[in-house]
């Protein structure tokens, strides 16, 4: 049976849709699995959503995506995200980084190991965890999958934790429109707010990315503003802050990163969370940028039913590995 890990991921479904001479008839649906419940199950399918209640599931499990990217798009977008997400303290071990932002996110202070160590993979380790040692913090490496499966497999031995699965999702811009029935404003907060775009966040909008985030270290200010091109959105209802976004233009200007999107509690499920996306889509299609990527978790299953509205899809997954202590 499905587990909240495969959210965000294609299956298949095998469906109980009736009874004809004491036999089931079944029915079979494929496609990205965006909500799972205790209830429903639902699947963004190429006809459109299609919601299913458990009781009426046979089977169901994942399957592989009708095409996996070459291992030089895994690079080149990681490299992307890497920079527009740049942590302060950076080194290198032949073709990998080696990142570290005062333990500010887990993004920005582990390694990425792509390309080549320039040494042996056990010998590449234990650089790795003597650099962090150096920096005064446990060490992290992310693995993009399957790129990074031979460096998992040696942290594996080393009886090295996981983290829970990030998925690294991609959309076309512009944005998709919202499928019929999916208002684009969503609520009444959605449609009051007014969103300012700005070059660098307010004092405001520092403190609601210190809560999601539990705190802003010095480090945390060169990583959201350490780019040539970064917006940061700010929507307003009543002149109160109510939702944050940050947009970065990296990769040679090709892709626009999505992050820090955040609607105080109170106006969630409004549709400001969308209001926010849409607006700094069109600041990175107007700076040049083609496509738009974010890195979610991959259990955040309202957050990867709103992108799959939007038209994001998943590129890879990672997985932040955590040395034992």
């Amino acid at each position: 049976m499905l587990r909240q890990q495969d959210v965000g991921h294609r299956i298949v479904v095998r469906r109980i849709v009736g009874i004809r001479e004491g036999r089931p008839l079944f029915s079979d649906a494929l496609g990205e699995l965006v909500e799972l419940s205790e209830t429903h199950l639902t699947l963004a399918t190429a006809q459109g959503p299609l919601r299913v209640p458990v009781a009426q599931v046979h089977r169901a499990k994942r399957v592989p995506p009708t095409r996996r990217p070459t291992a030089a798009a895994v690079v080149a977008l990681e490299r992307a995200a890497d920079e527009a997400w740049p942590a302060p303290i950076r080194g290198r071990l032949g073709d990998w980084l080696l990142r570290s932002a005062e333990g500010w996110t887990g993004r920005a202070n582990s390694a990425l190991p792509i390309g080549d160590p320039d040494r042996p993979l056990p010998a590449a380790v234990d650089a790795v965890e003597r650099w962090y040692a150096d920096q005064g913090q446990p060490a992290m490496i992310n693995t993009p999958l399957p790129l990074a499966a031979p460096v998992g497999a040696e942290l594996d031995d080393r009886g090295w934790g996981s983290r829970p699965p990030t998925l690294v999702q991609i959309a076309p811009l512009p944005l998709a429109t919202p499928a019929p029935g999916v208002p684009r404003a969503g609520g009444g907060g959605a449609a009051a707010a007014v969103i300012e775009v700005a070059t660098a966040p307010s004092d405001e909008w520092l403190a609601v990315a210190a809560g999601r985030k539990g705190g802003l270290p010095d480090a945390a200010r060169h990583v959201l503003t350490a780019v040539d091109q970064v917006r940061f959105a700010h929507a307003y209802v009543d002149g109160t802050l109510v939702a944050i976004g940050r947009g970065a233009v990296t990769g040679q200007g090709r892709w626009l990163g999505l992050s820090l999107i955040e609607v105080l509690p109170p106006l969630r499920r409004q549709g400001l969370a969308r209001r926010v996306i849409d607006t700094l889509a069109e600041w990175g299609a107007s700076a040049g940028a083609t496509h738009a990527f974010l890195q979610v978790e991959q259990h955040n299953a309202a957050a990867v039913a709103l992108y799959r509205t939007l038209g994001f899809t998943t590129h890879h997954t990672y997985l932040t590995r955590v040395a034992p202590h």
